[in-house]
């Protein structure tokens, strides 16, 4: 499953059943503008500065969660000479500390739903590069800054549970039922769940006797 489903289902699981179980997707301002930042980060060529390396667009997997995606931006931190931590990088004599980076279009949110995607990725490193990663950082588009995470235990057994609660999603094959919340309007599939006239409180059998016209005898 891809990581990015993980913020789907933190923000609301029918919107995960709808794009992974029906193939369903519609793009908004607010989605656009993610998806273009996204291409900026992963437009630009690998770099180097003085002490780190950047790796972008770096394809990640986990089988212990069943996860794939792509890091924004790994960043490689070079450590002191002899260290046995990290590493090794091809022609390189020292031992390098990686480090994902997401970016996204907005704010800081109320929820850790950023934080568990970035945290998946982490975790995705730690699997494949069989190292231990402690940090990471989020960059938001409208603060223009970096937010740091730390990887804790209670982050990490968020990741891990969610990760979980996706996979169980997906074989039940189910979309749960749509319910209206504030959060609604800023979702690009607003006009495919219809959360109003679809809603938990809603009866198709009441819509329907309302809809239904009377007989009519017609003399001819």
């Amino acid at each position: 499953m891809p990581i990015s489903a993980l913020q789907h289902l933190k923000f609301c699981p029918r919107q995960c059943a709808l794009i992974q179980l029906e193939g369903l997707w519609s793009e908004n301002r607010l989605t656009a503008e993610g998806r273009i930042l996204h291409e900026k980060a992963h437009a630009i060529q690998p770099e180097s500065r003085p002490g780190i390396r950047l790796a972008r667009a770096l394809r990640l997997h986990s089988f212990q969660m069943g996860l794939s995606g792509q890091a924004d931006v790994v960043e490689f931190i070079r450590l002191p000479a002899g260290s046995t931590n990290g590493i090794k990088l091809e022609d390189e004599p020292h031992r390098w500390h990686p480090r994902p980076v997401e970016y996204k279009r907005g704010r800081p949110k109320k929820d850790n739903c950023d934080l568990v995607q970035l945290c998946a990725q982490a975790i995705c490193l730690e699997e494949m590069l069989n190292v231990r990663i402690d940090s990471g950082a989020v960059f938001y588009g409208k603060t223009r800054r970096k937010q740091e995470v730390i990887f804790d235990g209670s982050l990490r057994r968020q990741t891990e549970e969610l990760a979980a609660d996706l996979h169980q999603l997906i074989e039940s094959r189910t979309t749960p039922p749509a319910r209206y919340e504030k959060k609604c309007g800023n979702c690009s599939l607003l006009d495919l769940c219809l959360p109003k006239v679809t809603g938990v409180k809603k009866n198709i059998g009441r819509y329907l006797a309302k809809a239904k016209m009377p007989d009519t005898e017609y003399e001819l």
